[in-house]
């Protein structure tokens, strides 16, 4: 039976069309290869060597609440100098560089290294942890060799790419693949979050802010991590978008040393299969509005809580990260379309990109004496949500800095608290006030990323 399908197989394939597979008609088409490609783009990717101090704790069991407790602060960190390895690219002929924030951020030295070995000190202009990009400016006296952006928006899955880093610190490096997935927006290191590019072309460690180009030459990326078991590649590599870093060198050239991103004030989720039965649809998609805040741009466009966004700026969208991220490609201060179902008819909105607003005054305060002592915390605002991460309907207090017993208490910066022995606190100077107290025993209730917490404390 084994030998009748093998040959049926065989006869399948002997009567397929030639023209199916096509034979190389000159010289040429036999070498064909990407070298030239490769000899055009390289010489704008660069190797970047930076370094920064960082304190570096005294014991492991510094910071440690529990043993604080009874070993009081131990002793002061100490600071020790921290080398990073990584890559970048040229952008301009004037020098200006792009890289990832987890290469540079917070970098006392950088020095640019090119692929003809011409080095250069180099300075930020624009980094931001959240999206993983710096952008850097070195000085020379030629024009240098640099890459143009393409469209990233354009790219479609299974387009051929190139990564052209400086792996492992050997060397630059090129590794070829395709275009693997689009709107990838679940990954996440550290603090950074955001909407990648997907690739299988090999990307290791100090491939980080590395080029992603098309066959012309085009940067269609910026490399900045891989999912990996073993710390190689897998051939699972993620590129933040050519359009975000445009934007960014945009900010940076008019002098912007933060990034100003375009403010919500929404809380969404995904439209997945069970939401979208009950919103009468037939396929899964768009992102599905849970809360909206009074002062979002959204709610000043005509959208409320339970209207779902299905394109921006003529995007689809199926997260809330992709939502975003199309919202920054364009920048604050101009304004996007958007087409949204509500009540079970499709419309279209005009939405202004404007940053969150410091509306009502987020009033920072320090507490200098009392039990509280050493305990720095803000209002909760639209700002200060965006700042640290919080949903838009959020509301209290948050820890801004704390030191001295508090400290020891367990509350760190970004916790959010709500109560101090049973008293709403819904501004700062709440905390002020309830700070003067001489009452010895002391709840602190709050929230620390979703969860709960309760802290019981005596002088």
């Amino acid at each position: 039976m084994r030998l009748i399908l093998s040959l049926f197989a065989a006869a399948a394939l002997l009567s397929a069309p030639v023209t199916a597979q096509q034979v190389p008609q000159s010289q040429a088409e036999i070498s064909l290869s990407f070298a030239p490609l490769v000899k055009q783009a390289a010489p704008a990717v660069v190797n970047i060597f930076a370094n920064r101090v960082v304190q570096q704790r005294a014991t492991p069991f510094m910071g440690n609440p529990f043993f604080e407790q009874f070993f009081g602060d131990m002793r002061q960190a100490q600071p020790r100098v921290q080398n990073s390895l990584g890559s970048g690219v040229i952008l301009s002929e004037d020098g200006i560089v792009v890289s990832n924030y987890h290469v540079v951020g917070m970098a006392t030295d950088i020095r640019v290294v090119l692929k003809d070995r011409r080095e250069f000190e180099a300075r930020v202009l624009l980094a931001d942890e959240q999206s993983d990009i710096a952008i850097l400016k070195i000085d020379s006296d030629e024009a240098l060799p640099w890459l143009p952006f393409r469209n990233s928006d354009d790219v479609e899955v299974g387009e051929l790419a190139l990564a052209i880093g400086n792996p492992f610190g050997i060397g630059q490096t090129v590794s070829s693949g395709i275009i693997s997935g689009l709107a990838r927006s679940g990954v996440a290191t550290g603090n950074a979050r955001g909407y990648f590019l997907q690739t299988d072309a090999a990307i290791n460690p100090g491939n980080s802010g590395g080029a992603l180009i098309d066959v012309a030459g085009q940067l269609i990326g910026v490399n900045t991590r891989i999912l990996t078991r073993s710390g190689g590649s897998n051939g699972v590599g993620f590129a933040i978008p050519s359009n975000l870093v445009a934007q960014f060198v945009k900010q940076a050239k008019n002098g912007n040393d933060a990034f100003k991103r375009p403010w919500a004030g929404i809380n969404g989720q995904a439209v997945d299969g069970s939401l979208a039965e009950g919103f009468g649809l037939t396929i899964p998609e768009g992102v599905v509005i849970s809360a909206i805040h009074p002062l979002s741009p959204f709610a000043d466009a005509g959208l409320a809580a339970g209207d779902i966004v299905l394109s921006v700026d003529g995007q689809p969208v199926n997260a809330p990260a992709e939502m975003l991220h199309h919202m920054s490609v364009r920048g604050v201060g101009e304004s996007t379309a958007i087409t949204y179902l509500s009540g079970g008819e499709t419309k279209e909105a005009q939405v202004a990109l404007i940053e969150a607003p410091d509306t009502p005054p987020s009033d920072p305060r320090t507490i200098d004496s009392g039990t509280l002592a050493g305990l720095s915390v803000a209002t909760i605002n639209p700002k200060i949500s965006a700042e640290y991460g919080l949903p838009s309907d959020a509301a209290g207090v948050i820890v801004t800095a704390v030191s001295g017993p508090l400290a020891r208490v367990g509350l760190r910066p970004g916790n959010v608290i709500t109560a101090i022995n049973r008293e709403p606190m819904k501004t700062s100077a709440d905390v002020e006030e309830i700070g003067t107290s001489d009452a010895r025993g002391w709840r602190i209730d709050g929230v620390n990323q979703g969860r709960r917490f309760s802290y019981r404390f005596r002088l």
